[in-house]
């Protein structure tokens, strides 16, 4: 019977440092495998946290982590080589626009809502009934609107205020908002008297029961279609393709009619 060999401790101690570092090496990996980075329009930004938490709780293994920022900037971010996973747009035509690029799979290209926009204040003594002819009050000293050179919320504001022949009159009282979630800033701290945002931040558990608005008609400025998109990145990541199909569960849909975000046959 041939002898069993026997190892120095030296040995064995080496043995399992490089098995501890195989371990290692191996867990960082999933780690970085199962974090999903999303790029995610102002609009969302009270939504996302809520569409993130069911989805956690059903995926655990997946860590979320979520820019807030306007729709033009992450498109030009992506378009440039920023890492995103997935892309949630306030438009469309940029996550299209990326699909047509070859830098998001068309396949994954879903559409979750129709935005709105609203006339919003917190000061008691405007007439917000009044609508946009607010805007002309000699009360009102400041207008906000988001960028209307990259954020689609922004563009709304502009094209409404353009339809009711108010944008020469609003102009000289413009406060621009970098996004949307800027922009409603600007009015809950009162640095602007009134402000045209979405219709989303002002139905979020944070400014719900604050101020008061005015639904600005649809027809007034054109359709604002909101979209999600995997990236090329994202569409090699099995937990991207997960998160993008959950978007359209039940659950997601519950919560994003619930901040505003409908789709046309959906009614009010």
């Amino acid at each position: 019977m041939r002898p069993r060999r026997a190892y120095s401790p030296v040995v064995l101690r080496i043995a399992q440092l490089w098995l501890l570092l195989v371990i290692a090496w191996l867990n960082i990996g999933n780690l970085q495998a199962s974090e999903l980075l999303i790029a995610a329009a102002s609009d969302l930004s009270f939504c996302i946290e809520e569409l993130n938490g069911v989805y956690s709780t059903l995926h655990p293994e997946t860590k979320l982590k979520v820019s807030i920022g306007s729709s033009g900037n992450f498109f030009a971010q992506i378009k440039n080589g920023a890492p995103y996973d997935l892309f949630f747009s306030a438009d469309m035509n940029f996550p299209r626009e990326l699909v047509k690029s070859g830098l998001a799979e068309e396949r994954s290209l879903t559409r979750y809502a129709v935005g709105k926009i609203v006339l919003w204040t917190v000061h008691t003594n405007l007439d917000i009934a009044r609508g946009l002819e607010l805007v002309k009050s000699p009360a009102v000293k400041r207008v906000a609107i988001a960028n209307p050179e990259h954020a689609p919320y922004g563009q709304a504001a502009r094209s409404a205020l353009q339809h009711y022949d108010l944008w020469a009159a609003a102009q000289p009282k413009l406060v621009i908002g970098e996004n949307i979630s800027q922009t409603a800033q600007f009015v809950q701290t009162g640095s602007a008297d009134i402000g045209i945002v979405a219709l989303a931040l002002v139905l979020s558990p944070r400014l719900k029961d604050q101020g008061r608005y005015f639904e600005i008609p649809p027809a007034s400025y054109p359709p604002l279609e909101q979209g999600a998109v995997l990236t090329k990145k994202g569409a090699a990541d099995p937990a991207a393709q997960t998160y993008i199909q959950f978007i359209v569960s039940p659950q997601a849909r519950t919560i994003f009619d619930r901040f505003g975000f409908r789709l046309p046959n959906q009614g009010k």
